[in-house]
């Protein structure tokens, strides 16, 4: 039997992407659904509040709201007994936190994995599972990238960093926004076709990754299709017309069309809200009862 040449290139790619997805263990099926602080610190600055600068009386709104668990963001390891005698007294879980990491040259990241492994250290009395990590740009907001070099190192570190924390019987979750997106997405594919997936795991942040493509659903989709077995978490986050809203609803992603893609691969992430604000963000209710009105949504539409 001839074969021709597209034939043959399309039989390499849909192998190699199949090496790259063996089956993971669901972390997420016994979690509640959680709330990441960040959209709280946006919808607190937006009514010229801080989130946090009263950490009982933040949590304690934060738990009004129905929500039973709490993602938060951690850059040092003392950060973490401050926070959990709050998170105990309003019955919050802590089973996924975001930490800051430096990884693309080797004197900072071999700081950084230690502050991370510390972090995950003092998490153990809170039982966390999923410590999600995003490696940090040459500049925030700016335009350079990484080179290749800068990227190997990185991405030898993420999977030096998921090992460690596998020990710890913690999962590392690889989070991007939209920079990784740029210059052929290469950022955002080395770093998940050059780590184990054993070490490292993928917490897709829907709408970065959406609107890091130019607001494009196929591009989405495609990512899910190549890298959907390593999802453990899902940022939850929707737009209109592009534009951030106060409330996670219908809107430019198709999020049913999410669901049934993740179904159909036996795949159960932890569901993260994320539903931030941005200054062009409708600005019709506060903070409680948006995120309200987020846990109706993200029950209805994931069947939880």
């Amino acid at each position: 039997m001839t074969i021709d040449r597209r034939t043959f290139m399309n039989s390499l790619a849909v192998s190699a992407g199949a090496a790259f997805l063996p089956e993971m263990e669901s972390l997420a099926p016994d979690f509640p659904i959680s709330c990441n602080q960040y959209s709280w610190i946006t919808f607190y600055a937006r009514e010229g509040k801080e989130w946090g600068a009263d950490l009982d009386a933040s949590l304690k709104e934060f738990a009004s709201t129905g929500l039973k668990a709490y993602e938060p963001a951690f850059t040092h390891a003392d950060e973490v007994g401050r926070l959990l005698p709050v998170l105990e007294k309003y019955q919050l879980a802590m089973p996924s936190v975001y930490v800051n990491s430096s990884l693309h040259k080797a004197d900072e990241a071999t700081k950084s994995i230690e502050s991370v492994l510390a972090i995950a250290d003092a998490l153990k009395p809170a039982n966390t599972k999923i410590i999600v990590t995003n490696p940090n740009p040459l500049q925030w907001g700016g335009s350079e990238n990484k080179n290749d070099a800068e990227l190997a190192e990185q991405a030898k570190n993420l999977d030096k960093l998921g090992a460690e924390l596998k020990q710890r019987g913690m999962t590392l979750a690889y989070h991007t926004h939209d920079v990784e997106l740029r210059a052929a997405a290469r950022e955002f594919h080395h770093m998940l076709l050059a780590t184990d997936p054993k070490n490292v795991s993928l917490c897709l942040d829907v709408h970065w990754v959406y609107r890091g493509s130019g607001n494009s659903q196929i591009a989405l989709f495609d990512i899910i299709k190549l890298y959907g077995k390593r999802i453990v978490e899902l940022h939850l986050r929707q737009s209109k017309d592009g534009v951030w809203q106060e409330a996670f609803s219908d809107g430019d992603i198709d999020y049913r069309r999410l669901v049934t893609t993740l179904k159909s691969m036996n795949v159960t992430p932890h569901l993260v809200l994320e539903q931030c604000l941005e200054k062009t963000s409708p600005k019709t209710v506060g903070a409680v009862e948006a995120h309200r009105q987020d846990l109706v949504y993200v029950k209805k539409v994931f069947e939880v």
